[in-house]
């Protein structure tokens, strides 16, 4: 099945917002995981705004299935993804006063850079994504920088979803297929939910994982954490 990986960034922006430690982000990666997640992913930024480096270090004793981090690989966030040795390292271009992530790398333009950061990470026995806009031209430029996975940035599909599916899906389903013909792995994430993430998995092939935060969060105000994780799970298992 397609394994879920929740990112709790919107766990430590809750916290923050009134300092202390509630909710407790360590207990939220313990109990995801507990209720069916196949992992956890975090996105900390150089302003630390959500998840902190000190939660990035402290998640590892809490995690048992997988961990994955997410960032640009400025020098900082290089040293501390080799030092914690996550299960995968996602890399993302976001600039430092990015509210979210918006675009995938330029994977010919920073080939070289990436090939360089990807290598460190894998002498390091962590598996490496990289962040992609779905542009067969770029998913094919990927494969050149060593690289073991991309993932597919989804905003444009969940924000076309509602209005036509099969339009919305066609150049991730593209850009899947190519992705396996050069050998990498596929995963995807941004703005999936409990609404499209269905006919998302469905429809594109070779999908890995799927990365899960802010959606997810907001459903679980409404349905509880559990109910919400058991939810996706169903819908990634029964494809």
């Amino acid at each position: 099945m397609v394994k879920l990986s929740v990112n709790i960034n919107k766990i430590a922006t809750l916290r923050n917002a009134r300092g202390g430690n509630q909710p407790n982000v360590l207990a939220v990666a313990k109990d995801a995981q507990a209720f069916g997640a196949h992992g956890i992913t975090v996105h900390p930024r150089p302003d630390e705004r959500h998840i902190t480096y000190q939660d990035a270090q402290e998640l590892p004793s809490v995690i048992t299935t997988e961990y994955n981090i997410e960032g640009n690989p400025n020098p900082k966030f290089i040293d501390l993804v080799c030092a914690v040795k996550p299960t995968q390292v996602t890399l993302v271009p976001d600039a430092p006063d990015a509210i979210t992530s918006n675009a995938g790398w330029d994977t010919m333009k920073h080939k070289s850079f990436l090939s360089e950061v990807i290598q460190e990470f894998k002498q390091n026995g962590i598996r490496t994504s990289v962040f992609l806009d779905p542009d067969l031209a770029q998913v094919a430029a990927a494969a050149s920088t060593g690289t073991d996975r991309i993932e597919l940035y989804t905003e444009a599909y969940a924000q076309q979803y509602s209005q036509n599916p099969e339009s919305a899906v066609a150049p991730f389903v593209a850009a899947a297929t190519k992705a396996n013909e050069v050998g990498l792995g596929l995963n995807a994430g941004h703005d999936l939910s409990l609404e499209n993430i269905k006919f998302f998995a469905e429809q594109v092939p070779c999908l890995l994982e799927v990365s899960i935060g802010h959606a997810l969060i907001c459903e679980a105000l409404y349905y509880g954490l559990e109910n919400v994780i058991n939810q996706y799970i169903a819908k990634l298992s029964n494809l």
